[in-house]
């Protein structure tokens, strides 16, 4: 992390008020989002955790603002700001950098190709010419 950065932290239950936090913060202020974390807790409940990261004010304001957009849709569990966190603070962020990339990654999936999409259309069309055939019309009376 730059020199004077800081880290900043919301949690709250469930996605939707994790994602009003983000929009929230990423809008408010000249911060980048490092991560989101989920974890199943204690009955159930899940817990988003959302890490940005930038000037310390920065980070500030926009934690600041996506707390108060997150409570406006959900509970809020807690929100923190790490000013100036100490250098080894930087392999916490590069974890969240990777379980992001990684969660990016397998969350993606890849397009159907037009052969994919001319091989269903056939196979449709082979099932209706089959049901179509004289040996099924006389099963069928």
């Amino acid at each position: 992390m730059r020199s004077g950065g800081a880290l900043g932290l919301i949690e709250s239950v469930g996605l939707t008020p994790a994602a009003a936090a983000l929009d929230a913060a990423l809008k408010a202020a000249d911060v980048q989002c490092v991560g989101v974390e989920k974890v199943i807790g204690v009955d159930k409940i899940i817990s988003v955790t959302v890490s940005i990261a930038g000037e310390v004010a920065a980070v500030q304001a926009a934690v600041d603002a996506g707390v108060m957009a997150a409570s406006a849709v959900g509970k809020v569990i807690s929100s923190h700001v790490i000013p100036r966190p100490h250098s080894d603070v930087d392999k916490l962020i590069e974890m969240f950098r990777k379980n992001k990339t990684e969660t990016s990654q397998e969350g993606a999936q890849p397009e159907p190709s037009a052969e994919t999409e001319v091989s269903e259309d056939e196979n449709a069309q082979d099932a209706s010419a089959e049901a179509s055939t004289p040996e099924l019309s006389a099963r069928r009376a």
